[in-house]
């Protein structure tokens, strides 16, 4: 198989693109896609190969994989449109890091979805008084925090009946929430916004609030120890927090040893739950500080 009858097939399946989430090509295997939280196969369920791998990488990379070389070594490289590739292969170490990953034998391709209003809901739910709180989206992988979040910035961003345009800085550590390609945000994250993409959370997060004096911090999965003071420098400063994380419910975070240290002091003023079903950017649940239920759709 080549990437032109890998794209037949795909015609040929019928998906409707906007629906897709990832498309998962592997070595030996066949060829299968996440649409709407189902995986499917292709028709005839054709085996890709090495050579269909490496010709896909090629054409991400415009027949120029060593321009990409330092976003392969972080097991990912970002595409026009914002799509994020997740690589796997044989690593090559270069002392406590990764030099490069050769022989490919994996690729994830997460397409990026920017759903203008998804968060028009729950929007009301994050102020009070005016006052934007800070927020932590919760749900499992693939349930929609990121979409959420994304719109839930470009809102707060631009500004809305709740609350007036605010400056908001992301730390896009993976280059998922701008999907920023050669610099350039790919998603609509606000007029007020500004992106350090590639920087790792807790890092970007204080050089944000020194040279960019937001009024908001976004970042997207939060959890490590190093994660957690940061935020809590940040909101010392009095800048508001918006994040995510991984979890299936409230208690399911309560269970982890750094986010339920956050919680426990009471860090986050609002809770927002997803559950992913029937479909991702399905609200399971709203909470505030004392984990009390405010919205239970």
């Amino acid at each position: 198989m080549d990437a032109a009858e890998l794209k037949r097939l795909f015609v040929q399946a019928g998906p409707k693109w906007e629906r897709v989430q990832e498309i998962r090509i592997r070595a030996g295997r066949p060829v299968t896609f996440l649409y709407e939280g189902k995986e499917c196969c292709l028709p005839g369920n054709a085996p890709a190969d090495k050579y269909l791998i490496r010709e896909i990488m090629e054409i991400f990379s415009k027949h120029s994989l060593y321009a990409f070389e330092e976003e392969i070594r972080q097991g990912f490289l970002t595409i026009e449109g914002g799509h994020r590739v997740g690589i796997c292969g044989r690593a090559v170490p270069d002392g406590d890091g990764l030099r490069t990953i050769k022989d490919i034998s994996s690729l994830n391709i997460r397409l990026a979805h920017q759903i203008i209003g998804c968060a028009d809901g729950i929007l009301g739910w994050l102020y009070e008084n005016g006052d934007l709180k800070d927020v932590l989206f919760i749900s499992p992988p693939g349930a929609g925090k990121t979409t959420m979040l994304r719109d839930v910035i470009r809102q707060i961003s631009d500004g809305s009946c709740y609350g007036a345009g605010m400056t908001v800085s992301v730390v896009d550590e993976r280059s998922e929430l701008g999907a920023c390609f050669k610099g350039i945000p790919q998603c609509d994250l606000g007029r007020r916004t500004d992106i350090m993409d590639g920087c790792p959370k807790a890092l970007g997060m204080l050089m944000m609030l020194r040279s960019m004096a937001p009024g908001a911090i976004a970042a997207d999965e939060i959890g490590s120890q190093t994660d957690l003071e940061a935020i809590r420098y940040v909101m010392n400063c009095g800048c508001r927090i918006l994040a995510t994380a991984h979890g299936n419910t409230i208690e399911d975070v309560c269970r982890k040893p750094v986010l339920s240290e956050m919680v426990r002091s009471g860090m986050f003023s609002r809770y927002v739950v997803l559950s992913g079903r029937p479909s991702p950017g399905t609200v399971a649940g709203i909470y505030n500080r004392e984990l009390k239920i405010l919205w239970n759709p």
